[in-house]
């Protein structure tokens, strides 16, 4: 069984600390083991990249911007295997693990144009022979907690933006699915990155709690469930550490009733069942505006749904894979039950699904309930689990409420051909990531990710514009050189231009 370890100061270490085991979500079989970081671990890789830093701030952008080309570029060569241990250790389909790449791909050519984007802004004369500017500098060591569903993408959402920007990076990623993440880190350190700059960390809640308590770590992002980023936002804030934490989801399509349902259903069918709905994206709530649209919207799902096809990743005709654990595919289960027993009606039922020889693998078929209530506790709580729920409601104010009373703010989506209604949507409705007829409105790496309310703590979003803000302070400077002989008496007045 091969041991998966940390990269610290370019180095990967596999000695020491408690191990625990890798498992192949398709197989069920514990396939490798990964070593868990201690504290004293943790605190190696934050002095390592605490050491490297004063060299890497005063790197050139441009020098910086050249290791980002030089790792997008390896990226794409190693596309292949980047792939195949996203989806040996999580279980997404090939198909879908590349495009998860290529969405962290787009981040690194965001990072990429980093000297454009540190410029600051210069004013000539805002007093008698006075300049004043304004510049943006790293902040230090910052750290990155990351989730198992995007093992690639996420952590690439993080630490190239905050690594062109001038600091050095602590990742911690999920412990499920550790390898991608290495192998990722491996291949920068191979672009020319200086040892120390990028570090590497597995553990549970001893690494991060040393993370968020070491004072040499000024910022933290996070990525993962709400009660874990509330705790993580509160813990950063109270050792004085920048954090953004963006927390779950409960993301809702509203079907109206002029919707082209056909096109709805197909938009549905990968908004909610693509990598097992195991994104914080995921369409889990369609709400079908008056009892016509939905009895087509489920009649025309339930007929999509029968040629829905999960099994193992390397089948890229499988439309989606396990999930990460048999825990986790127990609690989704326990979901569906709690919904069916509380009334709701389970048209297409996943939870005994049969893919022939891998038995023993952590599967949930694609599963269709309707007349779902917001009473039920499957409707309240994210599954995170191929599921799509449908609640019935009369009108899109109703609609419009039912999103706005649940406590996540990540995504949501409506299908209509009204353009009146989907301004008025967009305009009023309470979440931070808004579709018009697209299912995932995933705002690409030159944009900024983020929900609101209990989805994301913090006042920044992740990469895009805000990455560079979160990942740098601003810097105000004024100067001015007397001219020789010319000298003022003293002002005892705040200098004004009046």
């Amino acid at each position: 069984m091969s041991t998966i370890g940390h990269l610290i100061n370019g180095r990967v270490v596999t000695e020491g600390g408690r191990k625990q085991e890798v498992y192949n979500p398709a197989t069920g079989a514990a396939e490798k083991e990964v070593v868990l970081a201690t504290k004293a671990t943790v605190e190696e890789a934050i002095a390592c990249a605490q050491a490297a830093y004063p060299a890497w701030r005063d790197t050139p952008p441009i020098k910086r911007a050249r290791i980002m080309f030089k790792f997008k570029e390896l990226l794409e060569a190693n596309a292949d295997k980047i792939c195949e241990l996203i989806g040996q250790e999580h279980g997404k389909i090939s198909h879908d693990a590349a495009g998860e790449l290529q969405r962290g791909i787009e981040n690194v050519e965001y990072a990429c144009g980093i000297p454009e984007l540190l410029k600051g802004e210069y004013s000539k004369n805002v007093g008698p022979g006075i300049d004043s500017w304004s510049e943006f500098q790293p902040l230090g060591v910052v750290a990155g907690i990351t989730p198992f569903n995007f093992p690639v993408m996420v952590p690439l959402w993080m630490y190239p933006m905050a690594i062109a920007c001038g600091n050095t990076f602590v990742l911690k990623p999920s412990e499920r699915d550790p390898s991608s993440t290495l192998y990722v880190a491996q291949l920068l350190q191979e672009a020319g990155l200086p040892d120390g700059v990028i570090n590497v960390v597995n553990g549970d809640k001893e690494a991060v709690d040393t993370l968020l308590n070491d004072e040499r770590v000024k910022a933290v992002s996070f990525v993962g469930s709400t009660p874990i980023a509330e705790y993580i936002y509160t813990t950063a804030n109270a050792n004085g550490k920048r954090c953004q934490a963006l927390g779950g989801a409960k993301n809702h399509a509203i079907v109206m009733p002029d919707a082209d349902i056909d096109n709805a259903v197909n938009q549905l069918l990968g908004a909610a069942f693509g990598s097992s709905g195991e994104r914080c994206m995921a369409l889990s709530v369609a709400v079908a505006v008056g009892d016509a649209a939905a009895d087509a919207l489920v009649s025309k799902m339930q007929a999509a749904m029968a040629d829905l096809k999960v099994g193992v990743y390397s089948e890229s005709s499988n439309d989606f894979g396990p999930v990460i654990t048999a825990a986790h595919r127990d609690k989704v289960v326990g979901f569906i039950n709690s919904a069916e027993a509380d009334g709701a009606n389970v048209v297409v039922d996943g939870r005994n699904p049969e893919v022939a020889g891998y038995e023993k693998g952590f599967f949930v078929g694609g599963t269709l309930i309707d007349r779902v209530t917001p009473q039920m506790d499957s409707y309240q709580q994210e599954i995170f689990g191929p599921v799509l729920q449908v609640v019935r409601v009369n009108t899109m104010e109703e609609a419009m409420a039912l999103i706005d009373d649940h406590e996540y703010g990540n995504g949501t989506c409506i299908f209509t051909r009204d353009g009146e209604a989907a301004r008025y949507f967009s305009d009023h409705i309470q979440v931070g990531m808004v579709g018009i007829n697209v299912p995932l409105p995933v705002p690409v790496a030159y944009h900024s990710f983020g929900g609101w309310k209990r989805s994301l703590f913090g006042d920044l979003h992740a990469y895009g514009p805000d990455g560079v803000r979160f990942n740098t302070k601003r810097k105000t400077i004024t100067q001015r050189w007397p001219s020789a002989g010319v000298r003022e008496g003293a002002s005892f007045s705040m200098p004004t231009m009046k």
